[in-house]
């Protein structure tokens, strides 16, 4: 259960549209495969940190099931679920409503000029930390004295920046085309921002609640 609660948080934290406009706009700037891989680098040592300094305030010890601590984490993640229910339902009443214009950040006027660690403490700042908490939460259950348990942490942070390293591959092999298919991508992202937030937030939501609810009744 470990292993699928991290493929489906790991994906939708490499799903979200927000995040990866930032990405898109900084691969397409000058020198812009390179300020990815920068922008790359930040999002994963900064999802690894994490995944790491959960482990250690664990002690790499998860809770034994059906004692109070264990109980606690499933009910924290059933709140972060139910968190998850009214984030969706705001985007939904979003939908069709008229959006605000705003101002573009700073930063995207100087993008040709950004430096790379800049890059990288933008792949920090971006990271959907809503979605993050919901994988630590997770990850207090991992003891890495089990291998399948370090191979699915591993995964779990490769598998959130799948996303970004798929599109920084397609960019290496296809230069010529890649300034096309950001265009295309920032369009349609910017078309339909709210919706797929919305589907994020629902399918994590439901999933947290029914799993972990399931295993508080068991």
């Amino acid at each position: 259960m470990l292993v699928l609660n991290l493929v489906i948080i790991g994906l939708a934290i490499s799903l979200e549209p927000i995040p990866f406009t930032a990405f898109a706009l900084v691969l397409a700037s000058a020198k812009g495969v390179r300020r990815a891989a920068a922008f790359i680098v930040g999002w994963v040592l900064s999802l690894a940190t994490v995944v790491i300094l959960t482990l250690v305030a664990t002690a790499n010890h998860p809770p034994q099931p059906s004692t109070a601590p264990s109980r606690a984490v499933l009910i924290v993640k059933i709140l972060i679920g139910v968190a998850f229910l009214g984030a969706a339902a705001r985007r939904r009443r979003m939908m069709g409503r008229p959006k605000k214009v705003k101002k573009p950040p700073k930063w995207q006027s100087s993008a040709d000029n950004m430096s790379a660690w800049f890059a990288v403490a933008l792949g920090i700042l971006t990271q959907p930390w809503g979605l993050v908490a919901a994988g630590v939460a997770i990850v207090i259950d991992a003891e890495l004295s089990s291998w399948e348990s370090s191979l699915a942490l591993l995964g779990f942070v490769l598998l959130s920046a799948g996303t970004y390293l798929a599109v920084e591959i397609y960019a290496l092999v296809r230069p010529e085309r890649t300034q096309a298919f950001l265009g295309a991508t920032r369009a349609w992202v910017a078309d339909h921002t709210d919706k797929v937030i919305m589907y994020i937030a629902l399918v994590v939501g439901i999933w947290l609640i029914v799993d972990n609810l399931y295993l508080l009744v068991s």
